[in-house]
C-alpha cells in the first residue's frame, strides 16, 4: 500500500541525540557494561543496537556484545497471515544466561513483537534482566509492555504508520509519520 508522508518527526540529528542519550541512560542504570549485552529485533532493530553498543563502548571503552534476534516463528498473528513467513535467522553469539540483554527495536506499537521477543530470548537462557530501548514509543498498546529507554514518544492515530529510516537501510537517517493513500 502506498502511503503519504505527513510530517518528520526526526531528522539526523534528533535521531543521533536519541541516541546519544539512550546510550547514556544505559550505562548509567546499569552502573557499566559488566554482563550488558544487546539484541536488536531484526531489521532496524539490529542496527540501533549496533550503534547503541558502539556509543556505549565510546562512553565506558568496553562495546558490549550485540545479537540479531528474528521473531518471524514467535508471532501471535503466524497463523492469520496467508504468505509464508520469512525467517532471516537468529544470531546472538554469546550466552544470554546472567546477563542484562538490552532488547532493541525502533517502534514501540501494540507490544506484540516485543512480547514475541521475550519469548524467543527466554529459550535462548535465563537474563539476569532484559530492559527495553525503543528510538520511537507511538502508544497503542495491546500488552503490558512499557520501554525502559525511549528516544521520543509519538502519539500516532492507528492509521498512521511511522518509518524510521536509517542510513545502512535507506540512505538517510529520519523518522516520519506516514498515512496511506486511499485506494
Amino acid at each position: 500500500m502506498k502511503a503519504l508522508e505527513k510530517a518528520q518527526v526526526l531528522d539526523e540529528a534528533a535521531l543521533d541525540r536519541a541516541l546519544h542519550r539512550i546510550a547514556h541512560e544505559i550505562v548509567e542504570k546499569n552502573g557499566g557494561t559488566v554482563g550488558l549485552a544487546f539484541v536488536g529485533l531484526r531489521t532496524r532493530g539490529v542496527t540501533l543496537a549496533q550503534r547503541l553498543a558502539e556509543r556505549v563502548g565510546a562512553i565506558e571503552g568496553v562495546k558490549p556484545p550485540v545479537g540479531a534476534l528474528d521473531i518471524t516463528l514467535y508471532r501471535d498473528d503466524l497463523g492469520l497471515k496467508a504468505a509464508q513467513p520469512v525467517v532471516r535467522g537468529t544470531e546472538i553469539p554469546f550466552d544470554v544466561t546472567g546477563r542484562t540483554v538490552i532488547l532493541v527495536d525502533d517502534v514501540l506499537f501494540t507490544g506484540r513483537t516485543i512480547r514475541a521477543a521475550l519469548d524467543a530470548i527466554m529459550d535462548l537462557g535465563r537474563p539476569t534482566a532484559i530492559r527495553l530501548a525503543v528510538l520511537v514509543d507511538r502508544g497503542h498498546r495491546e500488552l503490558p509492555i512499557r520501554p525502559d529507554y525511549v528516544g521520543k514518544n509519538l502519539p500516532t492515530s492507528r492509521r498512521e504508520t511511522v518509518a524510521v529510516r536509517l542510513k545502512e537501510h535507506d540512505g538517510e537517517d529520519r523518522v516520519v509519520i506516514e498515512e496511506p493513500l486511499e485506494g
